[in-house]
């Protein structure tokens, strides 16, 4: 059974709070403030861990690679950092840039062009949770492209059209990846396809 959470957790700051701290701490990180930048890191490591994981298919040891490389290129990026966005929303396309270059450079999985016509729309039924472990394994024995576009569509919420911009691919190879990884999935879950 899972404990019920309390109204109000006082180890995390509002959410405003969070993002003013943000604004501040990567100002002055902008300016080689280390300390400032330690907070960053501190504030935003998990979810950047988290969505690289994903990317990694799962890989403990290619995700904290991926992690540290994109702290390491926001420091180095951060006095270009120009505020339009919020700095979380920021280091997290550029940690998954970095994920996404790093499947591009071992030239992963080439796909090619399905007619859109023949591909759905809409995912179909989702895994229940207690399966999450033996989904796990199957996504991150996918082939890194069709991983990283279901991860992009499924798991964090990206439209195929931004998903074809950051892997430079057309949209309907998008839709064609993710259709490939949902097949692969029943497959190697043990559903009918």
């Amino acid at each position: 059974m899972i404990a019920a959470c309390p109204a109000t957790d006082r180890s995390m700051p509002p959410a405003s709070a969070a993002a003013d701290n943000d604004t501040d701490d990567a100002r002055a990180a902008a300016d080689g403030d280390r300390r400032a930048f330690q907070r960053l890191y501190r504030r935003h490591a998990e979810r950047i861990h988290g969505a690289v994981y994903r990317l990694a298919g799962y890989d403990h040891a290619r995700a904290e690679d991926l992690t540290q490389e994109a702290f390491v290129r926001a420091w180095q990026k951060l006095p270009g950092f120009r505020h339009e966005s919020a700095f979380g929303t920021w280091l997290y396309r550029l940690a998954v840039n970095v994920a996404l270059m790093e499947i591009r450079a071992r030239r992963a999985d080439p796909v090619g062009f399905v007619d859109e016509e023949h591909l759905p729309d809409q995912g179909e039924t989702p895994f229940c949770a207690a399966e999450r472990e033996e989904l796990e394994r199957a996504i991150g024995k996918l082939p890194p492209r069709a991983r990283a576009v279901l991860v992009l569509h499924d798991v964090e919420g990206w439209r195929h059209e931004e998903i074809g911009e950051e892997m430079d691919m057309a949209v309907g190879t998008s839709k064609a990846q993710l259709h490939r990884a949902r097949q692969l999935l029943r497959r190697a879950l043990g559903e009918n396809a």
